[in-house]
C-alpha cells in the first residue's frame, strides 16, 4: 500500500509520477524499495487520471451505504447470487496471509480496480 500512498502523495503534490520521485518519496518514508514494484506502479499509473479515480472511489461508499459496505457486504452479495467478482474478492480476503497481498502488488494486478 505505500507505493499507492507515495503516488497519491506526488498526485496531490503535482510532481511527476516517475520512477525516481516514487523511489525518493518511499525512501523518505524508510521503506525498503523494490525497483520491480516500483516499475510496475508507474507503468500502471502511465495513463490514469487519478483525481478522476480518487473521485469516484470517494463516491462508490456514500451510494453503497457508507463504512458497512466492506467484505461483510460482499459476502451477502455471493450469498444472494450477487456479482461474481465481488465474491471473489470476498474470498480472496479471508484466509490470505500478507504475503500474497505483496506478490499481487509487485505484479501490479488488482491496480485497474484501484485507478479505474
Amino acid at each position: 500500500m505505500e507505493y499507492v500512498y507515495a503516488a497519491l502523495i506526488l498526485n496531490e503534490t503535482d510532481a511527476e509520477i516517475n520512477e525516481e520521485n516514487l523511489t525518493d518519496v518511499l525512501e523518505a518514508a524508510g521503506v525498503d524499495v523494490e525497483e520491480s514494484r516500483v516499475k510496475a506502479l508507474v507503468a500502471a499509473l502511465e495513463d490514469v487520471d487519478i483525481n478522476e479515480a480518487v473521485e469516484q472511489a470517494a463516491a462508490v461508499p456514500a451510494a453503497t451505504g457508507g463504512a458497512a459496505g466492506g467484505a461483510a457486504s460482499a459476502d451477502e452479495s455471493a450469498d444472494e447470487g450477487g456479482d461474481d467478482d465481488e465474491a471473489e474478492e470476498a474470498d480472496a480476503d479471508e484466509g490470505g496471509d500478507d504475503d500474497d497481498d505483496e506478490d499481487e502488488d509487485a505484479s501490479g494486478e488488482g491496480l485497474g480496480e484501484l485507478f479505474g
